[in-house]
């Protein structure tokens, strides 16, 4: 076996792009240089965004048209000699046919990039919705459990009117009472001014 070594606590190979460093067998590789070019999509996709959204404005649209119209009326106006595109405008076909060749595919890529977008906050809106629902349900099952525990208590209002049967029925016996007793003849009070008494 070229190239694997075996010491008491590990196996250590060495490495084909630099064989004077050995590394170790357990530790994950590290990443070659790729040899095709790489990108980053995010940058990638902001720069489509930006461009997509500069395509799709009014501005744009309007410098297009003064760039087009300017450009026509060079091209019919000017001297001969000077004319870079005649009449029927190659020149001038071939651009707009490149500017909307490299447009489209922007366009697209920052519609799939907002695409992605809502369908995270979609996702995000469903556990959110479905969260609260279940919330709700708790809620309306311990409220539910309140209302049977309160059918058991006595309400504010039974009580008071309770205690109301109840005075009215003191309030009908104490006159009872009253009416009941008929004073003999009224005893004086005693008080200690009062000069007979002594």
């Amino acid at each position: 076996m070229a190239g694997v070594t075996t010491i008491r606590w590990c196996t250590v190979a060495k490495s084909v792009n630099n064989p004077g460093r050995k590394r170790r067998l357990d530790q994950p590789l590290e990443r070659s240089r790729a040899r095709r070019p790489t990108y980053d999509p995010e940058v990638f996709g902001a720069m489509s965004e930006r461009v997509a959204r500069r395509i799709g404005s009014w501005a744009f649209i309007a410098w297009m048209t003064v760039v087009v119209i300017t450009w026509i009326g060079w091209n019919v106006l000017a001297p001969d000699n000077l004319k870079p595109d005649i009449f029927p405008f190659i020149f001038l076909t071939l651009l707009l046919s490149l500017q909307a060749s490299y447009a489209a595919p922007l366009i697209l890529l920052a519609q799939n990039r907002q695409t992605d977008r809502d369908r995270v906050q979609f996702q995000e809106d469903r556990t959110r919705n479905e969260r609260i629902l279940a919330d709700s349900d708790y809620l309306a099952r311990e409220i539910a459990d309140v209302r049977d525990a309160m059918g058991e208590l006595a309400t504010r209002d039974y009580l008071r009117g309770e205690l109301r049967d109840l005075l009215e029925e003191i309030s009908a016996r104490l006159d009872r009472i009253e009416s009941a007793q008929v004073p003999d003849r009224a005893l004086p009070v005693a008080s200690d001014n009062d000069p007979h008494q002594q």
